[in-house]
């Protein structure tokens, strides 16, 4: 693992993940989530000459990282426009695709970014830069109500309609327009001991509406569903309770409300068979090693 790579993003599961692509000769793979290039680079390690790997980021910070190899493809956009991208490079179908959809420690420690209240800075958390609505937009134009079901859905905060109120009422006064901003609003609401913890579930949930995170992963997961062969590989890292139950929902009907749509003999119709019926979690001397990886779940399923 390179300097680049370690200061970017330690990358979750490595061999776990990889493992579950299953690669072969001649296969073509997918990283939506290419960030530090962690899972990309063992992916090209150990794939064959023939196959091809197409990696997608929005970030453009991400570019910095690109792997300079005959076989890979870097796309700059979204994952949620997985087939479109492939269908432009001639790719109809592919053998695996693989997403992690932990936010890069880089986001987390750039002040510049907005992604963490550790620092002053813009309260920005856009991972696309050069397109979209702020958090300080997020915050300075919802209604209060719109503002609670943020707060309450991608955060699950139980103080979800105080804090809202609170922000109104605070931004009457002056708008907001920095973290140190936001927090002096924000902090007073949790004492000491919880102060940590809340804080990082409200910016959770503003990262998740700014970049609208869930409805791009709904997306990504159907037309990954779609580009998969018969036989192709999905795998994908989940960190929170949102993400993990839309991915373990697919998987196992096939949408991601989970709606079981059965057969005349009761069986659920699916495109996919289960690799792992119980989640892999990371071992203890991962935590240990890198500590963001705690709340990590991977999931990995067959097409049929």
């Amino acid at each position: 693992m390179n300097e680049t790579e370690q200061t970017y993003h330690v990358p979750v599961l490595l061999q776990e993940s990889i493992c579950g692509l299953n690669l072969q000769d001649g296969g073509i793979y997918v990283d939506v989530t290419f960030g530090g290039g962690g899972h990309s680079r063992e992916i090209l390690r150990r794939m064959g000459k023939e196959s091809r790997l197409f990696s997608f980021d929005q970030d453009e910070d991400a570019e910095r990282n690109i792997v300079d190899d005959s076989r890979f493809t870097f796309v700059r956009s979204n994952f949620r426009y997985l087939r479109n991208f492939l269908r432009y490079y001639g790719v109809e179908e592919v053998d695996g695709i693989l997403a992690d959809l932990g936010v890069s420690s880089h986001h987390f420690d750039d002040s510049e970014r907005g992604f963490s209240f550790r620092f002053d800075g813009k309260l920005d958390m856009r991972m696309n830069r050069r397109a979209g609505m702020t958090a300080a937009d997020v915050v300075n134009t919802y209604d209060e109500e719109r503002l609670a079901d943020v707060f309450y859905l991608y955060g699950e905060l139980k103080n979800s309609r105080k804090l809202a109120n609170v922000l109104v009422k605070a931004r009457a006064r002056k708008p907001f327009d920095t973290i140190g901003d936001f927090l002096e609003v924000v902090k007073p609401l949790y004492g000491r001991e919880r102060e940590k913890k809340e804080l990082a579930k409200v910016f959770q949930a503003l990262r998740i509406e700014v970049n609208e995170e869930m409805q791009a992963l709904k997306e990504m997961l159907y037309a990954a569903t779609e580009a998969l062969k018969p036989g192709g590989r999905l795998v994908v890292i989940t960190y929170h309770s949102l993400e993990d139950r839309m991915v373990k929902n697919l998987m196992k009907t096939g949408n991601i409300e989970g709606k079981a749509d059965q057969d005349f003999y009761g069986n659920v119709k699916t495109p996919f068979r289960l690799i792992n019926n119980k989640v892999i979690v990371p071992a203890n001397e991962e935590i240990l090693r890198n500590p963001r990886s705690r709340s990590a779940k991977l999931r990995i399923a067959e097409k049929k």
